[in-house]
Formats: structure tokens, sequence, C-alpha cells
């Protein structure tokens, strides 16, 4: 993945190096600190997981993947759109009738959440937007969106199934509370 020419490594041990873990940050620290974003914390996604904790195991993985399979990316727009994907900022467990057709409605409602509140490119748009292909019929039209897109569905099936996939060496601060019964992989 380039960004500014820079290469992001992996240790032997197939684990990311800090300098990716520090790659992340710089992108994905000005979105975690919009407070907005952390009300999401209080809202349950998949499982146990919080609407926050998934945004951010979306927005790493993707950055991970992307890193792990050479793909050549704008790395900031793949993280700052994967942290906000699902901004839609309800609890969609809860009845009412806005929100209604949830998997089909909330990219758009997401989208139209972050345009008011951060200035967004159109990759950043396109991957909040498409997320939810197929279910939303309009398929990504950016790599970036495609590896959210495909991010998302790997996340929310572990999640799901109570499988752990937070990476909490990024932000343990934030995450470690966040944590519910869910089993390590």
């Amino acid at each position: 993945m380039q960004k500014n020419n820079k290469k992001l490594f992996f240790l032997s041990n197939n684990k990311p190096s800090r300098e990716f873990d520090c790659v992340f940050k710089e992108y994905a620290a000005p979105i975690l600190q919009a407070e907005k974003l952390r009300q999401t914390e209080v809202y349950l996604q998949h499982g146990t997981t919080s609407c926050y904790s998934h945004s951010i195991s979306v927005a790493y993985y993707s950055l991970l993947f992307a890193d792990r399979l050479g793909i050549s990316c704008d790395a900031e727009s793949l993280v700052i759109g994967a942290l906000l994907h699902d901004y839609y900022l309800y609890d969609w467990h809860c009845k009412d009738s806005s929100h209604r057709l949830h998997g089909f409605r909330h990219p758009k409602t997401a989208l139209n959440n972050a345009m008011q509140d951060f200035d967004l490119n159109p990759v950043e748009q396109n991957i909040i937007v498409r997320h939810m292909f197929p279910l939303t019929p309009i398929p990504p039209r950016y790599k970036e969106s495609l590896i959210v897109c495909l991010t998302d569905k790997l996340c929310s099936l572990a999640e799901t199934l109570h499988i752990d996939v937070q990476p909490l060496s990024i932000f343990p601060e934030d995450l470690q509370s966040k944590k519910g019964s869910q089993k390590k992989i």
C-alpha cells in the first residue's frame, strides 16, 4: 500500500509492525476524537460489539488487508471511510418506524451525518454509501470501497459469532472496556 511513497511493513511473526499501527493511529485519531462518533459506543452493532468498536475493527482490518495483499490505495481515505461507514447515530435494535429497513437505509443516513460533521472526499463518501453491497444494489466504485465492503462483512460475521476481532493493541483504552464475552481467535 502506498501513501506518500510509504510502504507499511510486517514483523516476521506476521503481526503488524509498530509503523503500521502508528500510520493507522495517525489517520484514525482525528475521526475518533469526534464527540458524535463516541456516542456510538452505547449502540450494539453485532452480538455484544458496539458500533464504535465495530467501526474501528473494520477500519483497522481494511488497512491491514490492503497492505498484506499489496493493494495500492488511498490509505487515509480507506481508514476515514471505514470509521464512518456506520455513522448513522441511532440504535437500530430499538423499535422505531424510522429504523425500518435499517440494512437498506443506514448507508445513506451515515453518509448524510458524516457530510454534516466532516469534509469528505469522493472515495470516503463512496465507502460509506456503498458498504452494504449487495444488499444495496449499486456496487462500490473504488477499490477502497470494495475493501471496506468485504472487511465489514468479515468483521460482522465474526462479531455475530462472538469471535473477538478487536485490535486492542491500537486503542486499548478505548476498546478494553467495550469488550463483551467474545472468544479470542
